[in-house]
């Protein structure tokens, strides 16, 4: 059962999260911020996804673009640390805070590279049944033109970037790109640190696999990693272990509600997660549309 469209918080972060395009006023007084990660790898803050910059004498690999009026405050921020071009831009997913400024970036150059099924679902219109309204398609200059179905690698800068696929996690099309070398990884929207994550259930997604998605981290990742996650701050493996301890309770308690043959509604209104949102519930997925989004994934 996917959540009904009419939990206007939900919807509000939904449009904001998908929405192709965002009007340019409303990213006027938005500042990028720079962020060490690693040699030669930063980390861009601003509205939308976290934004990674590979940048070196080979050129710059971007991972994610934010929103298309910000590409010129991303260029400026991207130029400040190396002033080559962006080579190379890789989405994490296809949502719109992550690849609005593909079509800026790509018809200057930059080759866009992503998943299968991130180009599948930017190619045609996205009908979001959990707010009632229909993404449109992406222009072809914003459309990955280098897709892969398992893992893809890039050797620029003296650093090997292995990007892996992730089923069924945050959506159906996830990358997570670990930085070898560098001893850093980029999670996307598969990590969301401190706060409940949106798990876009209509694209393929699901708790289980947000657990696998950084079950799989944490395997490789050791104490000093630096973790860049989809939004929120940069990260380290304690802080991801305790995002995946959260997963774990909620998907659990949610389970045993189903099983209990409780409906959804009734699931939400005995607050299963009330010791915990006030550690993870001040972010822009608040408690009830998060427990929502779990029990869809697992019906």
């Amino acid at each position: 059962m996917t959540p009904k469209p009419r939990h206007g918080a939900l919807l509000l972060l939904v449009t904001l999260v998908l929405a192709p395009a965002i009007p340019a006023r409303d990213m006027a007084g938005v500042e990028i911020t720079t962020v060490p990660v690693a040699p030669g790898l930063h980390m861009l803050v601003g509205r939308g996804g976290n934004i990674a910059v590979l940048h070196g004498p080979d050129g710059v690999l971007l991972v994610d673009d934010q929103y298309a009026p910000l590409t010129d405050k991303i260029r400026a921020a991207v130029t400040a640390l190396h002033p080559g071009p962006i080579r190379f831009v890789v989405n994490t997913h296809w949502h719109g805070d992550h690849t609005g400024g593909n079509e800026n970036l790509g018809g200057s150059g930059a080759v866009i590279v992503a998943h299968d099924k991130v180009r599948e679902r930017m190619s045609v219109e996205q009908v979001m049944r959990i707010r009632g309204q229909a993404v449109p398609a992406s222009p072809a200059l914003a459309l990955p033109v280098i897709t892969f179905r398992e893992e893809v690698g890039f050797h620029m800068n003296g650093v090997r970037v292995q990007v892996q696929h992730v089923a069924a996690a945050h959506t159906d099309g996830d990358a997570i790109l670990w930085f070898e070398g560098r001893d850093a990884v980029h999670m996307g929207d598969t990590y969301f640190n401190g706060m409940y994550p949106f798990i876009d259930v209509d694209s393929g997604g699901g708790v289980n696999g947000m657990i696998d998605a950084v079950n799989g981290v944490l395997a490789r990742a050791s104490d000093a990693t630096r973790i860049i996650p989809g939004h929120g701050p940069l990260s380290r493996r304690e802080e991801l272990e305790t995002y995946r301890d959260m997963l774990v309770a909620v998907r659990d308690r949610v389970s045993q509600g189903l099983a209990q043959g409780r409906s959804i509604d009734e699931i939400v209104a005995g607050k299963p997660t009330a010791d915990l949102d006030a550690t993870w519930g001040g972010g822009f997925m608040k408690a009830d549309d998060f427990l929502r989004l779990v029990a869809a994934g697992l019906r």
